[in-house]
């Protein structure tokens, strides 16, 4: 179905301004923090990653949908953006694992989404004056835009870790898509000097807890390719149950949101970490995003709200240790003060961002911490930081040798 044929729709911004288009998705009304991304490729990824809880997603690339809907790209169980408005949606994919277009797939998941606006000029008024909340309705209706807008509570007072993460704790065995041609070259990424066999003497895999804050599949896979057990439990889950599986090793895992918020969190970690103590029972720990925004929170450091925030596949990232740059993948909205950073021993700063000076990533040798702001994970790119998983093996693996 073409986009002129599916009639009207509209995206308002709380600033007054009003975006007018074809229907996209569903026949549906939805509020959220209207935010953009500049990724070129990967909108699959973006439309079913977690961390975009509670947001209406404007893709800055012009064409989205070229290539269809392949469920096997997917980064969770279900669409998790709020909203979808782009420039141009194909109505006509071509790709041979394409299995149903963007209109329907967003239909299918009852998300409404706007086509046909100009996409440039909601980014450009999202960088100058900050991401602020906006509403898709139908019709042509401004005043119930307005009216609905009025009415919605800010994204930053709400909890939206809780509307993505998991209820129940479960083992990760994979997800259908062993055998696809992104799964082997992730194996074959995953092998480089030895890390998928986890370059130890221990006995059987590595126990890996995974806290589930908005966690991407692509982080379970990375785990899974690099020869780990993993068990994935819910954000609300208290150290002593952690502690039960007996990890190696756990990761704190991206997600949405505002971390000022999830304060009960904070003190799992600092129980995990041994941070009251001398590290001896420390548990080696990677926290990737949010995770890294929670681990700053647990260590003593301040989080803010960026102006419109980092999301996309081309941000520089430079690992002050090295000062190799690395092209990164980010999305989050919030990251940590660096006027605010913890006064402990043996916290430093490990990567910064080298088009705002943001920090990047944290670590903590003497309570085997290790953070970072980006998603090494990204899928479907860049890789360029995936070597963090093989660092975090690495320490993992000395610890279960020395233990």
């Amino acid at each position: 179905m073409s986009s002129d044929s599916r009639g009207t729709a509209l995206l308002a911004l709380s600033d007054g301004s009003v975006f007018r288009g074809h229907r996209l998705g569903a026949e549906e009304e939805s509020v959220g923090l209207v935010v953009f991304n500049t990724s070129m490729t990967g909108y699959e990824e973006m439309l079913t990653d977690p961390s975009y809880g509670g947001q209406i997603l404007v893709p800055t690339y012009p064409l989205i949908g070229n290539y269809g809907i392949n469920l096997r790209d997917a980064e969770s169980k279900q669409i998790q953006v709020k909203g979808f408005v782009v420039r141009d949606d194909c109505d006509a994919p071509s790709h041979p694992h394409s299995e149903m277009t963007v209109h329907e797939y967003l239909e299918r998941n009852g998300i409404p989404g706007v086509s046909g606006v100009d996409t440039r000029a909601i980014t450009r008024r999202i960088r100058s004056a900050g991401v602020m909340m906006g509403v898709i309705v139908q019709g042509d209706n401004a005043e119930l835009a307005t009216a609905a807008l009025e009415a919605a509570q800010w994204y930053g007072d709400q909890n939206w870790v809780d509307e993505v993460a998991t209820k129940e704790e479960f083992e990760w065995h994979g997800d259908g898509t062993d055998g696809t041609r992104p799964a082997e070259e992730l194996m074959i990424r995953s092998r480089r000097e030895g890390v998928a066999e986890n370059i130890n003497s221990t006995d059987g895999p590595l126990r890996i807890a995974v806290i589930d804050f908005g966690v991407k599949w692509n982080i379970l896979r990375s785990m899974k390719a690099r020869n780990c057990q993993v068990k994935v439990f819910s954000c609300d889950v208290s150290a002593s149950e952690v502690k039960a599986f007996d990890p190696d090793g756990i990761v704190l895992s991206p997600g949405p949101g505002d971390p000022a918020v999830l304060d009960g969190p904070v003190e799992t970690i600092r129980d995990l970490s041994d941070l009251d103590g001398d590290g001896t029972n420390s548990i080696p720990t990677l926290g990737i995003c949010l995770g890294h925004q929670l681990v700053a929170r647990a260590l003593g450091a301040d989080t803010f709200m960026l102006h419109f925030g980092h999301r996309g596949g081309n941000q520089p990232v430079q690992d002050v240790r090295t000062g190799r740059v690395y092209v990164t993948a980010h999305n989050h909205g919030y990251a940590v003060d660096p006027n605010k950073l913890p006064d402990r021993p043996g916290v430093r700063v490990t990567h910064i961002n080298l088009n705002d000076n943001t920090v990047e990533g944290l670590a903590d040798e003497t309570h085997r911490i290790m953070t970072i702001q980006f998603h090494s994970e990204a899928s479907p790119g860049p890789h360029d930081s995936e070597k963090i998983f093989d660092e975090f093996i690495a320490a993992v693996s000395q610890r279960a040798i020395n233990d």
